[in-house]
């Protein structure tokens, strides 16, 4: 007589995650139990968790010029902006990148057409060229 193997596995499937143990025979059942038990979930109640998810990456930005679109956004930019006013406003929401880093990420937005700048080298000003989209 065989012993009976145990077999614990993850798994995941579009956000959602079920550990299983069971015999080793019992392997494709439980699999088969657990997509079948997602499927039946309404698509509503699936796409939710989807957007919720979504939403949450967006509020915290990984880069500079993540930051920076979130001010541009938000309208930060409808008054004119300096170098120094920029990095220290992201001092202040706790991003504390370089000072040149943040000068190249707003010469890179005024490229894309998202910014506009005004004045001369060093004294440059900034602000926005076109609104957000909705």
């Amino acid at each position: 007589m065989e012993s009976d193997r145990r077999v614990r596995i993850k798994l995941k499937y579009q956000g959602v995650e079920a550990e299983i143990e069971c015999g080793e025979e019992q392997v494709k059942k439980a699999v088969e139990e657990f997509l079948s038990a997602f499927q039946s979930l309404s698509l509503p109640d699936r796409e939710f968790s989807k957007l919720e998810s979504e939403e949450i990456k967006e509020s915290i930005p990984s880069t500079c010029r993540g930051v920076l679109l979130n001010l541009w956004k938000a309208g930060w930019f409808n008054t004119g902006r300096t170098l120094g006013d920029v990095h220290e406003e992201l001092s202040k929401r706790g991003f504390h990148y370089d000072r040149t880093a943040v000068a190249h990420t707003l010469a890179d937005l005024v490229r894309s057409d998202i910014l506009h700048r005004g004045g001369r080298k060093g004294r440059y000003v900034y602000f926005q060229k076109k609104p957000p989209s909705l």
